[in-house]
């Protein structure tokens, strides 16, 4: 009885808190378009995924990873769409919450940094049950990390066992970075495998 109670507790100030998060309006000014937090946060997570900003098409749906950036996150992970959104252990959120903008080069920018600053330690503290964190980018990664600030994106994933256990590192899965996956393709030939199997101990609990 207490530990449902404790739980329903925890489940209503994550309520509280998701509702707050998007409403936000921090950085209203610096965007391209209205204010538009995109994230799901579960009381049960287990597996935290945390990526750089949502795309065009996040933006415009209103869903995580609902591009093809996400459908090769999905693979990476070994899950389908319907365990990546309906799974209670597995949370997505950004270190922007919206859409930044693209450059001249239709590249988009890089997430506004009021967000992470604003939100996230808010966030994990209502996470105790926590097992993994798949830090997507670079972004997320120096956030996070004690990686220096010019330490390019293939030194840490090279030694991505170093984060172990609780934080799995990953590049972007976006098509700009597949020179990046095919330098590093013996990399991740043995980073996949692991973390499918890590994905799939926990989500089969």
């Amino acid at each position: 009885m207490l530990l449902l109670k404790a739980f329903n507790l925890l489940n209503q100030r994550l309520e509280l808190l998701t509702c707050k998060i998007k409403n936000c309006h921090l950085c209203q000014g610096h965007l391209p378009y209205a204010p538009n937090p995109i994230f799901f946060i579960k009381p049960a997570t287990k597996i935290l995924i945390i990526g750089q900003a949502p795309g065009f098409r996040a933006h415009q749906t209103g869903l995580s990873w609902n591009d093809p950036s996400g459908d090769r996150l999905r693979a990476w992970m070994g899950v389908d769409r319907n365990i990546f959104y309906n799974n209670p252990f597995i949370s997505c959120m950004a270190m922007g919450f919206c859409f930044p903008g693209q450059n001249a080069r239709k590249a988009d920018l890089p997430p506004r940094p009021e967000c992470a600053v604003a939100w996230h330690a808010k966030i994990l503290k209502l996470l105790a049950d926590i097992e993994i964190i798949l830090l997507v980018g670079i972004y997320a990664q120096q956030f996070y990390l004690p990686i220096p600030a010019k330490q390019p994106l293939k030194l840490t994933l090279e030694n991505w066992r170093d984060y172990l256990p609780k934080y799995w590192i990953l590049p972007h899965p976006s098509w700009r970075n597949n020179y990046l996956l095919q330098k590093k393709s013996v990399v991740m030939k043995q980073l996949i495998p692991a973390l499918q199997e890590r994905v799939q101990s926990i989500i089969s609990s």
